[in-house]
């Protein structure tokens, strides 16, 4: 009996983690920017007559290395300008997430192109 308790509460451990793991930035590249002004606002109409906004971001991005890529990613809301950002991006430079760091955050070889 104490065999099986502990069989379910292992179980019941592991699918708690599998439900807290954030996909979108696991396992995925890093890409630093410091946020430009956005190129593109999209707007899109609810059925409740609400606008929902989608602020489009394209610009340069840098690898840890200091190596230049062109990115287009989106935010549900207006960045701040000068801002830094670590960007998560899959196989295919699509950007997934994304987290605001400090300047101290970014590598060295990135920060001399700012």
């Amino acid at each position: 009996m104490k065999k099986w308790i502990g069989i379910v509460f292992v179980v019941m451990l592991l699918v708690v983690g599998l439900v807290r793991v954030d996909w979108n930035r696991m396992g995925k590249d890093h890409l630093f920017v410091q946020v430009q002004a956005a190129t593109d606002v999209e707007e899109t109409t609810l059925k409740n007559g609400g606008v929902m906004k989608r602020y489009v971001y394209t610009q340069p991005a840098f690898t840890s290395e200091g190596e230049s890529k062109e990115v287009t990613f989106t935010a549900d809301k207006e960045l701040r300008e000068g801002a830094y950002l670590r960007l998560y991006v899959n196989d295919n430079d699509g950007v997934t997430s994304y987290d605001e760091v400090s300047r101290d955050d970014v590598p060295k070889k990135v920060t001399r192109h700012w």
